[in-house]
């Protein structure tokens, strides 16, 4: 699972706001609901080995959107902010590379590889990964350091729409694994 060719990896935090913790709050059907706790192990061993942690967040244009800028689920969750130096992209859309600086953010740093952790598993992480691998990262999806969420107007729930998601990367666009494993695979500890 070690990045291919020796590529410099980077964790990608990708929609980790307190809109989030709010649906989890709220009860909505959820896996994955203590992700933000590896999540913070895990962003804190790269920073301990010294690697680097890039944050995208969601901004909508919409006043009265959950993630627009001025509401109160818009702030990063305490799992999610960044230290000092990492960069932090702001998106419109479901990409976490379309109309932001990260991929030339990734390629500028040297970082060939992702290892992405965040929500919601099928939709903002399901795009980023792609158009990740379709850029030619090589990615990696941590399996319990990503939130799903129902689609109850569908009668799908979490678990069916995670499950799914992660297949269908897996089958195609990232290795997926659980936290552990990848922190064991890039030598990292305390996760």
């Amino acid at each position: 699972m070690r990045p291919e060719g020796g590529a410099k990896a980077a964790l990608l935090i990708i929609d980790m706001q307190r809109e989030m913790q709010r649906r989890i709050d709220a009860g909505r059907d959820c896996v994955n609901p203590e992700a933000g706790a590896r999540i913070a192990a895990l962003a804190g061993a790269f920073r301990e080995a010294g690697m680097p942690v890039v944050h995208v967040r969601h901004a909508a244009a919409d006043p009265g959107a959950a993630l627009h800028p001025d509401a109160p689920g818009y702030p990063p969750m305490r799992c999610a902010e960044a230290v000092a130096g990492e960069a932090v992209f702001l998106k419109a859309g479901s990409s976490g590379f379309a109309g932001t600086g990260l991929e030339a953010h990734l390629r500028a740093e040297g970082i060939g590889a992702l290892v992405v952790v965040g929500a919601v598993a099928g939709f903002c992480v399901n795009t980023t990964v792609r158009a990740g691998s379709d850029l030619g990262f090589a990615m990696t999806v941590v399996r319990d350091g990503v939130i799903g969420f129902d689609l109850a107007e569908a009668g799908l729930s979490a678990a069916t729409i995670f499950d799914v998601t992660m297949a269908h990367l897996a089958a195609d666009f990232a290795v997926v694994a659980d936290a552990a494993e990848v922190a064991a695979s890039l030598g990292l500890v305390g996760v």
